[in-house]
C-alpha cells in the first residue's frame, strides 16, 4: 500500500482535517509525533478518525509495492513560529522533505510561497526518492500563502482585496483565529501577545480597519466565531464576511495522490 506524506503549517490543519475525514481511500493514518501535532490529533479524536502517533525513529520505511489498495496517509505537522525567520522555515521544510522521502512514496507540502524561500523546493529537491508537490494553482503557480490557498488563488485574493476598497483588512480563517496571539508574536507586532496597546498601534499604523472572516465551511475549530469576535472587539475592528472555497486544497491532493500511486509503478 503507498505512502503519502503530507508536510505542513499548522495554519492548515483543517484543510488536512477536511481531505482526511472525505477520502474513502485511506485506509491508515500516521501522525508524526512532535510538540505540534497535538491539534491534529485532537481533531482526529474529535471526528473518529483512527490514527497512530510515530515519533520520527520510528517511521517504518516505505513499503515495496505490493497491489494492496487503499492509502496510508504520513502527517507531519510544523510549527506557526517558523514563518518568523524565512531562513529557518526553509532549513527546516527542506529537511523534513528530505527525511520524509525515505518513507514516502510522494509528499504533498501544505504551504505557499510564504516569503517566496519554498519557490524553489520541487526542483531543488528533484533528486529525492519520491514526488514532491506543494500548493499550486490551476495555471502552476505556488499560492501566495495559506489565505490564499483558500481564496482560491492570486486572481481570487486580488478581487477579494479589491473588493475592501482600499481598507485595510486583516484576514482571520478558523486557525488564525484560534492562534492570532502567537501569530501577533511571530509577525514581530508585539513581543507580548498580551499587550493589546502596542499590537493596537502596530494595526492602526499599518491601516488596519477591518477583519475578513474567511468562511471555510469547516468546523473543527469550535471557538472560531468567538475569537473572531474577541479580536474585533480588542482593536475595533469591523468585521465583513469572505466567502473560501477548498477546491484548490482538493485538487492539489488529488494531483499529490495520482503522483503517489503513480511512482509505485
Amino acid at each position: 500500500m503507498p505512502v503519502m506524506s503530507i508536510i505542513g503549517c499548522r495554519m492548515f490543519e483543517d484543510e488536512i482535517m477536511h481531505l482526511i475525514e472525505n477520502d474513502p481511500e485511506i485506509k491508515e493514518v500516521l501522525v508524526v509525533e512532535n510538540e505540534d501535532c497535538g491539534g491534529i490529533t485532537g481533531k482526529l479524536t474529535d471526528t473518529g478518525i483512527p490514527y497512530r502517533v510515530l515519533p520520527p525513529e520510528e517511521i517504518p520505511e516505505k513499503p515495496a509495492p505490493s497491489g494492496e489498495e487503499g492509502l496510508t496517509l504520513l502527517v507531519y505537522m510544523l510549527e506557526l513560529a517558523l514563518h518568523a525567520i524565512p531562513e529557518n522555515l526553509k532549513n527546516t521544510v527542506y529537511s523534513k522533505v528530505e527525511l520524509m522521502s525515505r518513507h514516502s512514496h510522494g509528499i504533498l507540502l501544505f504551504y505557499g510561497l510564504c516569503g517566496n524561500v519554498l519557490g524553489k523546493i520541487e526542483k531543488d529537491l528533484e533528486a529525492l526518492e519520491c514526488p514532491i508537490s506543494i500548493l499550486k494553482e490551476e495555471n502552476g503557480e505556488i499560492v501566495d500563502d495559506c489565505i490564499g490557498a483558500v481564496l482560491g488563488g492570486r486572481k481570487q485574493y486580488l478581487e477579494v482585496l479589491k473588493s475592501c476598497k482600499g481598507v485595510g483588512t486583516f484576514f482571520l480563517t478558523p486557525m488564525w483565529a484560534a492562534n492570532w496571539r502567537e501569530m501577533v508574536r511571530t509577525a514581530g507586532l508585539s513581543q507580548d501577545p498580551d499587550d493589546i496597546s502596542m499590537s493596537k498601534f502596530v494595526f492602526d499604523y499599518a491601516g488596519y480597519k477591518k477583519i475578513g472572516r474567511v468562511e471555510t465551511g469547516l468546523f473543527y475549530e469550535k471557538n472560531f466565531e468567538a475569537c473572531v469576535q474577541e479580536f474585533a472587539r480588542l482593536f475595533e475592528f469591523e468585521v465583513t464576511e469572505i466567502k473560501a472555497t477548498l477546491k484548490l486544497v482538493e485538487n492539489c491532493y488529488e494531483k499529490a495522490k495520482l503522483e503517489t500511486f503513480g511512482s509505485q509503478n
